[in-house]
């Protein structure tokens, strides 16, 4: 049982490279937001687009 209790309190103490999966935690975390709002969202933003450019008079070519 002492044996378990050293290995434990080994593994717990051990903080090397906790700072490093915690930066790719918060990474990833905000990798899948940004996914899931253009998912969300890449409509209307391209309506949004297509609206301004038809009211300045754009065509859409994106010549200039």
């Amino acid at each position: 049982m002492k044996k378990l209790v050293k290995k434990v309190s080994e593994f717990m103490g051990n903080e090397e490279g906790q700072g490093l999966v915690e930066y790719a935690l918060i990474i990833a975390l905000v990798a899948i937001v940004c996914i899931v709002a253009l998912t969300l969202l890449g409509n209307r933003v391209s309506n949004t687009y297509t609206n301004i450019a038809g009211a300045l008079g754009g065509g859409g070519g994106g010549g200039w």
